[in-house]
Formats: structure tokens, sequence, C-alpha cells
């Protein structure tokens, strides 16, 4: 019998924290030891503080990948003589060299593959999607590849889903399932493209008020479990 997973032609995922660890302040205090540079927690509460402001401005449209990318590394640039450019590089590098699949992601991919099709779309940088994807063995399995950076708009705006579903080809929306962690740029953006909905909560967090996930999920073998169940348990 078929799984809950066969009513969907394709399921998309988000990157960061969806499918791949990110651990930025590891990926930080690695690259900043190539300079000679010790990365305190004081100094990742600076990264921070910059970066996420950065990507909300990001998110909203009010700057492009390439400013993000130069802009938080500006502090350090100065302070080492290092283009900011540079800097943003080398971390990127280092962040495709220790990049991991979460829990459950592999066994998940490997049992949809052939089944369904599968794909990523992404706010993160372009030049690390690649890596990652061979790094972690799933580039053959994952047939399409969205990056915000590439298409011009990032997510929660329509119009990066929307290019996703041309990408796919003649798919119904409501026949496409989008998994993210984040329940705005992934869950809302996703549901106002028409799509299905699944929200990784790994923290049982409460639903945004304007947010409405199809489904929630703590892990990546709970959604394994319900695709692949073979009763309705997803409609319960």
């Amino acid at each position: 019998m078929d799984g809950h997973y066969s009513q969907f032609d394709w399921i998309v995922f988000d990157a960061d924290e969806t499918l791949f660890q990110f651990d930025a302040q590891r990926g930080l205090q690695l690259t900043f030891a190539h300079y000679g540079f010790d990365f305190s927690d004081a100094e990742f509460e600076r990264y921070k503080a910059v970066n996420v402001a950065l990507w909300q401005a990001y998110e909203r449209g009010e700057v492009v990948a390439a400013e993000v990318q130069v802009q938080r590394f500006e502090y350090w640039g100065r302070l080492l003589n290092q283009p900011p450019v540079i800097l943003n590089q080398h971390y990127l590098n280092t962040m495709g060299d220790i990049c991991e699949m979460l829990p459950g992601v592999a066994s998940l991919l490997q049992r949809l593959a052939g089944k369904v099709r599968l794909g990523i779309i992404t706010n993160g940088f372009a030049s690390l999607q690649p890596v990652r994807l061979a790094r972690t063995g799933i580039a053959d399995i994952i047939e399409m590849l969205v990056v915000s950076e590439l298409v011009g708009a990032a997510k929660p705006d329509v119009a990066i889903f929307e290019h996703a579903l041309q990408q796919m080809g003649d798919v119904l929306p409501a026949r496409v399932l989008m998994v993210g962690d984040n329940p705005f740029t992934d869950i809302k953006g996703g549901n106002n493209a028409g799509m299905k909905t699944c929200w990784l909560n790994v923290t049982g967090r409460a639903v945004p008020e304007g947010v409405v996930p199809t489904w929630q999920v703590p892990t990546m073998f709970h959604l394994e479990q319900l695709l692949f169940a073979p009763t309705d348990v997803l409609s319960r």
C-alpha cells in the first residue's frame, strides 16, 4: 500500500536547520582561527546581532545577498585588515567542509527517492549549496535546487515559490509539500503559493499568528513516519 507521500508530486525542503545542520559559531571559530583570531562567545554575539538584522532585511527585500555577505564581516575586516568578501568566502567554504545532515534526513530522503520528486528552496547563498549536496551524498536525488540569491527573490516572497513551481513543470501547488523550520519564510511562504506545508518545529513553539502549517513534526523521523503511514495519519 502506498504511503501518504503518494498525494504529492514533489516534496521540497528548506536547507539550513531542515536538511543540514548549520553550526555558525563553529564555522566562524574555524574561519577566524586561520587568521590567528580567537572568535569568542562575545564575538559571536556581535556577529549574530549584525547578521540577524541583515537577514531580516534580506527577507523583506531591502538588501541583496551580496550586501549581506559583505556587511556582516565589515567589522572584522577592519580589525584584521582583510576584505570582508574574502572573510565571507572563507566562512562559506568552512561551512561546506563541516556540513552534516540533521538526524532522520538521510533515511527520509532515501525512502522518498524514486517515489516523489525532491527539491530544495533556500535563502542560503548559492556557492554553498552544491558543496553541501556533494558532501552529504544527496546530489543525485535532489532534482531541483532553487536559491534566492540566483532567483532575485527570497522566501517568504511568493515569487521564489512561483519560480520553483515553474521549474517543476505541470504540477498543481497543492500537490507540493514544503518542509521547513521557519514558520514565516517556509510555512507562510509556501501556503501563500498554494502548497501544503510541514513545519519542522523542533522546540515545540506555539504557532505564530497568521501562520497555518498543514502539519507539524518535531523531527524528520516523525515526518518519515507520517509520509509512509498506511492509514490516514496526516489528516488527524
